[in-house]
């Protein structure tokens, strides 16, 4: 079962851009994608480093530490598709992101 919790408002996230929030224990990475909003973990499956802290190419992540790159709307690495971070659904709610952290 869905369990949508808010994280953000879509104020807090420019077009292009990525942030860092916290849901119930966990550290999540928000995309906004040419006005949609996409969320993956935010740890890199490489060597830990913060997604959300990189850089955003179209629906391309960039890890800032070793520049691993993944694609924000399916969380499969660039280069090896086998290896994946975790996705999650996102919903809009007026101005609030909400993300289930189911």
């Amino acid at each position: 079962m869905a369990k949508f919790v808010k994280v953000a408002s879509i104020d807090e996230l420019e077009l292009g851009k990525c942030k860092t929030v916290r849901a119930n224990g966990r550290i999540i990475a928000l995309y906004n994608v040419e006005g949609t909003i996409y969320a993956t973990e935010d740890t890199c499956s490489h060597n830990g480093g913060p997604l959300g802290e990189g850089t955003l190419e179209g629906t391309t992540i960039t890890c800032p530490w070793h520049h691993w790159q993944y694609d924000v709307t399916t969380g499969k690495m660039k280069v090896n598709a086998s290896t994946k971070i975790d996705t999650y659904a996102v919903r809009v709610e007026g101005t609030d992101i909400l993300v289930d952290i189911e």
